[in-house]
């Protein structure tokens, strides 16, 4: 199911961010797209769109916690994304640090924990160093888990886990009669988390580009016209609103 929304303009913004308990997807996921459509329309270059989706990020980041969403993924850099031109990405390169720099107190003091899931190995060194040290000051943190998904490309994820299977299983690791889906899941970048219960894409698309193929099996879909730079916490609560409407079935009745 689907559903597709504009931001409505006439939520109050002095509503509180608190919703009913009941049925709060424990894990939202993210495609966070309209960047560079949003600073185009400005007449802005397309690295002014990624730098103002920064700023939204801190306050979905804020918004997720309070609404006792437990983990929330954000697809922040794709494999696909090296095809941009050089100057585009290494300004995306950049962003890491001049987030954490300013955010990552504000992350320790409301016990937020920093993972990422994507081959960061290949990122600039200097985007991996920050990362690292973020994940590594906020891993015994036991609040919302903040997932950035970054170099991530779920093809590219589910090759790993098979070549990784396979090798066990010729080193005698891993039998063939135990292979399940939970197995399975286990070789994966997700390894330890629930799947998303609900994933929101901006900016008009309807695709999941390469996203969580897997994980995404029973996800509830949400989709916005909104930009990423205009998306904010009142439309995050919408989508959340929208999901506990639905029933979950699960292929039964």
């Amino acid at each position: 199911m689907s559903m597709r929304l504009p931001f409505m303009k006439n939520k109050q913004k002095e509503e509180p961010e608190q919703l009913p308990p009941e049925n709060v997807p424990a894990h939202v996921a993210i495609i966070m797209d309209g960047n560079g459509r949003w600073a185009k329309k400005r007449g802005l270059p397309r690295v002014a769109g990624h730098r103002e989706g920064v700023t939204v990020v801190k306050e979905v980041v804020r918004a997720a916690s309070k609404m006792n969403v437990q983990i929330l993924t954000l697809y922040t850099f794709s494999t696909e994304n090296w095809k941009r031109p050089k100057s585009e990405i290494d300004f995306i390169m950049k962003l890491p640090k001049e987030f954490l720099h300013v955010y990552l107190p504000e992350l320790m003091e409301n016990n937020v924990k920093l993972e990422t899931i994507g081959d960061i190995d290949a990122l600039p060194e200097h985007t991996k160093e920050v990362i690292l040290y973020a994940k590594d000051k906020t891993k015994n943190n036991n609040g919302l888990i903040l997932n950035f998904a970054l170099n991530y490309g779920s093809r590219y994820e589910i090759m790993q886990a098979v070549r990784q299977m396979m090798t066990d299983v010729d080193s005698a690791k891993l039998s063939i009669e135990k292979l399940d889906e939970h197995t399975f899941s286990s070789y994966l970048y997700t390894k330890g988390l629930t799947d998303p219960d609900l994933l929101i894409r901006t900016s008009g698309e309807q695709r999941i580009s390469n996203f969580l193929l897997w994980q995404l099996a029973y996800t509830e879909f949400w989709f916005t016209d909104v930009l990423w730079p205009d998306f904010n916490k009142d439309i995050l609560r919408q989508a959340i609103e929208d999901y506990q409407q639905r029933k979950r079935r699960y292929g039964g009745i």
